[in-house]
């Protein structure tokens, strides 16, 4: 018995049928277990990783002493892996490596609970790379330093750079904590030396320097770099005082965005020694790297080596599907929106910010004016929400609206008391959230959920329907579902049937699995449109892209072809050959508004039809060949005196 089947034996039937609903699957006889082990074992993307990703870490333990294995371990992603039968290596402090000869290397991404697809020993290059001695701290500072006196520090070198001031954190607190202490002392640089510049350009004009109303912010002496440089005792409280003092003179814009930020926290920084060590190691790490506007070689630099920041932490932490959405998702959800000039764009579950940053980037790319656009966003969790606008802040988006709070029950995006509305609507919501707010929802002040209450531990379509009430008549909006919300009956089916008859869904697009942080399971991304084109109406299109993809060791990518190839048959709106179905919604209605993709899209290989008749005469003809070419050796052999043998 292998490995996956083993494990699958020791699941109750509850636990297989979830995974195979989730999956997208179907199985026959739901009553027993075997039908159901069959149908994961012989899937390819029921892998264990995706199967036991949801599963809590008592019940991984359990079927670790189930299967005679090792208990052990905090990490869910260590404990799959051992149940996978994967032996994961320790995994010890890597320096960002930078090349100062045009070109970076990336330090290498540490695992996220898959096994890669195949193990062996690096070769070549790879195998030089993996032997040879990281840069130090140090070293890279140099090398900066270097780079930036001779004005070519590239937005990779500073990417490098900033990255490597995780290191200084890495192995003496969680992965998942540092990134705050790590963008607050970012920002606090990047204004302080903005300010910098700022004085020697009003000193110039004989302005002064002081006057608060002449600084995009104001920065006071405490919280100038050159004051917090100067400190080598207590360097946590000094660090307290000058964010809380940049925030009381920039309130209208920065009020609680770095006052989450707690630099004298001993359970994450130890004792008063210890910080002031790591916090003075920190200190003139982030003091060797010049943030003028003028030591930056591209217009939105530090914004981009923010956003690789973000990616890096939701990489290093496994952890970062609570506030980052994979680039290559994000770019899809922005394509198929195609947000433009004048438009007004909220993100309800906006986390770092990145979908609202792309949008905007979109806009821009194709000719339209920075101004002349909106972006909004709403963020429950403190910590994510101060990145976000930090984000915003840093992209050159200081108009952006970001609100704080719990979107489902106290929407923030308010105009007169009623919920605004928007152009395009666009998010990733955390998955099946559990107490989502159904005890609210009843009686709802805006009445957003007009097509029922999804259970108490579902809150997905409880979003979708948040989105639709914020969209304007025209507006369209783009959204990562679960496979669940396709097909689960119930409330589920009922909101489905509502939003199908009012028109509403555009199209179901199928996602590779594996390519969210923190989850393997597969998802779809929900188009919804309240203003169709007329030859849409009355019509949903399929499109399954579960199977284009890049495999990654621990994750799995979509490539810019893949991504291209959706768009572009979302934007033909046509069948497309195993690939792509436009279904009308009286086939979906007698499918009980099912929206399960894999019954519209046959992605199975069209069988040749075979003539019976034909096949017996191709049969015939080759045995009489076989039979002549027989009777042509024998008469040989006999000739050579073999006959008769």
């Amino acid at each position: 018995m292998t490995r996956k089947r083993d494990i699958l034996s020791h699941l109750t039937r509850d636990e297989l049928l979830a995974a195979i609903d989730t999956l997208g699957l179907e199985v026959a006889d739901r009553r027993a277990k075997d039908p159901a082990i069959e149908v994961l074992a012989a899937s390819k993307r029921a892998s264990l990783s995706t199967i036991l990703g949801d599963f809590k870490r008592a019940r991984l333990k359990e079927l670790c002493r189930l299967l005679d294995l090792d208990d052990s371990g905090r990490e869910k992603a260590e404990i799959i892996d051992r149940l996978a039968g994967v032996k994961v290596p320790a995994q010890g402090s890597a320096q960002a490596q930078l090349a100062f000869d045009g070109g970076s290397t990336e330090p290498a991404k540490p695992r996220r609970g898959r096994p890669p697809k195949r193990a062996g020993a690096a070769s070549g290059a790879a195998a030089k790379s993996q032997t040879s001695k990281a840069p130090s701290a140090d070293e890279i500072a140099r090398q900066v330093a270097e780079a930036q006196q001779a004005g070519k520090l590239t937005r990779e070198q500073l990417e490098g750079y900033l990255w490597a001031a995780a290191d200084i954190l890495r192995g003496s607190i969680d992965s998942s904590d540092y990134k705050s202490f790590i963008f607050g002392l970012l920002f606090l640089k990047r204004l302080s030396d903005r300010f910098d510049e700022e004085c020697v350009e009003l000193a110039k004009e004989g302005i002064d320097t002081e006057d608060p109303d002449e600084h995009q912010f104001f920065v006071p002496p405490e919280a100038r770099w050159s004051h917090i440089q100067k400190a080598t005792t207590n360097i946590g409280e000094v660090l307290n005082i000058a964010s809380a003092r940049l925030e009381d003179a920039n309130s209208k814009s920065l009020e609680g965005v770095l006052g989450g930020v707690d630099y004298n926290d001993q359970n994450k920084l130890g004792d008063t020694k210890q910080r002031d060590t790591t916090l003075h190691k920190l200190v003139q790490h982030f003091a060797q790297v010049d943030l003028k506007n003028s030591s930056l070689s591209e217009p939105d630099m530090l914004g981009r080596a923010y956003e690789y920041l973000i990616e890096k932490f939701a990489d290093d932490a496994f952890k970062g599907g609570e506030f980052y959405t994979p680039s290559q998702v994000v770019r899809l959800l922005v394509e198929l929106l195609e947000p433009a000039e004048g438009m007004r764009i909220c993100d309800p579950t906006c986390g770092s910010g990145g979908m609202l940053v792309q949008s905007a980037h979109y806009i821009v790319d194709h000719g339209g004016q920075a101004k002349n656009f909106s972006l909004f966003g709403q963020e429950k969790n403190l910590g994510t929400w101060a990145i976000c606008k930090m984000n915003m802040l840093l992209h050159g988006f200081p108009d952006a609206r970001i609100e704080k709070g719990d979107t489902l029950r106290d929407p923030k995006l308010l105009e007169s008391g009623e919920l605004m509305r928007f152009d395009r609507v666009i998010a990733n919501p955390p998955f099946s959230l559990d107490s989502w707010g159904i005890e609210e929802a009843g009686h709802d002040p805006h009445g957003r959920f007009r097509f029922g209450l999804p259970p108490k531990g579902k809150g997905d379509l409880a979003f979708v329907q948040h989105m639709v009430a914020t969209l304007n008549a025209q507006g369209r909006a783009a959204v990562v579902m679960p496979h669940g919300v396709l097909f689960r009956g119930g409330a589920e089916g009922t909101i489905r049937q509502g939003m199908l008859e009012e028109d509403l869904v555009e199209a179901v697009i199928g996602l590779p699995s594996n390519l969210f942080y923190g989850t393997g399971i597969p998802a779809a991304v929900l188009l919804l449109n309240r203003d169709k084109p007329k030859a849409r109406k009355g019509k949903v299109l399929f499109v399954e892209a579960s199977r284009e993809y890049r495999e990654g060791s621990a994750q799995n990518f979509l490539r810019p072809e893949d991504v291209a190839k959706v768009t572009a048959t979302v934007k033909a709106y046509a069948d497309v050959e195993r690939y792509a179905r436009v279904v009308p919604l009286e086939e979906i209605a007698k499918n009980d508004f099912n929206l399960n993709i894999s019954r519209y899209v046959e992605t199975a290989e069209a069988q040749e039809k075979i003539d019976v008749g034909d096949a017996v005469r191709q049969l015939r003809d080759a045995e009489r060949a076989r039979d002549e070419a027989k009777a042509v050796m024998d008469r040989f052999l006999e000739e050579l005196g073999y006959g008769g043998a």
